[in-house]
């Protein structure tokens, strides 16, 4: 592999490929700025001291002599930002890793390159280093990267990379195919996911008990839900009977939370991977816009003013907790974040009795997307082998052994949470029902966000969508300026519908 000097950035060339600009038309404007102002500091190759006593890996680490050198990023550093995964993999898991292969007979010295920072400066660094041909051996990314980055030609799949042999790891067992699919893009895999989440209703029994609805409410189709918000509504009307979040002061919790479960619920995806289509003004769509608007129209099951306050979400969750919301769509992070009662920002000391969850039903039994009978959204992360890396199978070593089921357990801590395997949520969950509900009957019908680099404009048009549907708009005019709006984002013969 040709080096650039110390200090200077590296671009490829059409030997490589084509040039950077050509190759990658996804890069964002940070990315760009930041190599059109990338310079040469020197043509020293630091690498090259024939006196030193190390060896230096593919991506620049040096290790002792007779070892092979290994870098592990992640957006975590020790005292900052995700200080217990810092903390994990320095203190637990690299010594771990280290001393496992000497064992074998193959010393290896891994360092931890943690950062600290916001996730665009996280992803512009992971950007330049990949466009540079270097990087950590073995990084995190955010799911929602993976096929931006892959269009780009930042990185391989794992077979790619590494070979054949990564299909052989029986880890991938424990790793439900709907969460694998977070670390995926046109059918391969790219890397293995970390932790996940997922979306349900919850609900207050108190409120449901008062209605004459059952404590173990588990509804079949959306119109059930909405029977329920009705019942509430006539029983007592000074709660709000749903929070369905809307708006573009949501933010993502519109969409993640609002639009796309529903959509999965109606059976459709925001983008179909085979057909490279985005998911316009169709009877989907649609749908789930009246459903926004039986919410927040005539018959107001939920409060439209929370979903255009710029501190809505925030008022949703308090209002909850303090029993004057009866549903309420969300991640598994309510739970343990929100309304816990020893750290939550809004906490119910009594959320273990009051609270219960259900699934999000189809809009028809059987008719949510995969053919299932619930749906929901996930987010996560994982971790790639850098196809820069001059020690990719070592590199698949520790990725490996990052996932292994007694790593995996050791990093979840005394926390309980929602790993990627399912051996090991087995175990570590029962102390957490929800929870333990979530990785057992939520993953198997979960979905992702597309990775694409457009996803965070479409998003904010479905937001603005699910708004004028809140504030008046009628769904289907609703529906059509959505496809106006994708239209311009990804090009009008990349949309169904309309």
């Amino acid at each position: 592999m040709i080096r650039a000097p110390a200090g200077c950035l590296r671009v490829r060339t059409a030997e490589h490929g084509g040039s950077l600009m050509t190759r990658h038309p996804f890069l964002t404007a940070t990315l760009v700025g930041a190599l059109l102002l990338a310079a040469c500091g020197g043509d020293d190759d630091e690498s090259s001291d024939p006196t030193s006593d190390a060896t230096t890996d593919g991506t620049g680490t040096e290790a002792p002599a007779g070892s092979v050198g290994l870098t592990l990023q992640s957006n975590s550093i020790k005292g900052g930002k995700n200080d217990q995964e810092a903390t994990y993999f320095e203190d637990e898991l690299i010594p771990a890793f280290e001393a496992a292969m000497e064992e074998a007979g193959t010393p290896v010295s891994v360092e931890f390159t943690g950062q600290g920072v916001d996730d665009e400066d996280y992803k512009t660094q992971i950007s330049l280093d990949l466009s540079s041909g270097s990087g950590a051996d073995v990084f995190a990314i955010d799911g929602i990267w993976v096929g931006e980055f892959a269009e780009a030609e930042y990185i391989e799949s794992l077979t790619e990379t590494v070979g054949d042999t990564v299909d052989e790891w029986d880890g991938w067992d424990q790793i439900p195919e709907s969460v694998q699919s977070n670390m995926m893009f046109d059918g391969e895999r790219y890397g293995v996911p970390s932790g996940t989440d997922g979306r349900v209703i919850y609900f207050n029994k108190e409120i449901f008990a008062e209605a004459g609805l059952p404590e173990d409410w588990q509804p079949a189709t959306v119109d059930e839900v909405l029977e329920a918000a009705r019942t509430i509504k006539e029983s007592q009307p000074d709660v709000t009977p749903i929070q369905l979040n809307a708006g573009v002061a949501m933010g993502e919790a519109t969409t993640m939370q609002g639009m796309l479960p529903l959509l999965a619920a109606a059976g459709a995806e925001i983008y179909d991977e085979e057909s490279s289509m985005w998911t316009g003004a169709t009877p989907e769509m649609v749908q789930v816009l009246e459903t926004y608007a039986t919410v927040y129209g005539d018959e107001g099951l939920g409060d439209p003013d929370l979903q255009v306050r710029q501190d809505g979400r925030d008022r949703s969750f308090l209002e909850f907790s303090e029993g004057k919301i009866a549903m309420l769509l969300e991640s598994d992070y309510f739970w343990r974040d929100v309304i816990n009662p020893e750290a939550g920002v809004a906490p119910m000391e009594n959320r273990d009795e009051v609270v219960g969850w259900a699934s999000i039903p189809g809009y028809e039994p059987g008719g949510a997307l995969g053919g299932n009978d619930a749906a929901s959204m996930s987010g996560g992360g994982g971790f790639l082998v850098n196809p820069n890396s001059e020690n990719a199978e070592m590199a698949w070593e520790l990725l490996k052994f990052m996932n292994s089921k007694e790593s995996v357990t050791q990093g979840a801590g005394d926390t309980p949470k929602i790993t990627q395997r399912e051996d090991v949520n087995a175990e570590i969950l029962d102390v957490d029902p929800m929870l333990k509900y979530i990785a057992e009957d939520v993953l198997p019908v979960t979905h992702y966000r597309p990775g694409l680099a457009q996803y965070p404009q479409v998003s904010v048009a479905m937001q603005e969508a699910s708004e004028a549907v809140v504030t008046g708009t009628s769904a289907d005019d609703a529906a059509a300026d959505y496809q106006s709006a994708l239209e311009r984002i990804v090009g009008d013969d990349a949309v169904n519908g309309g």
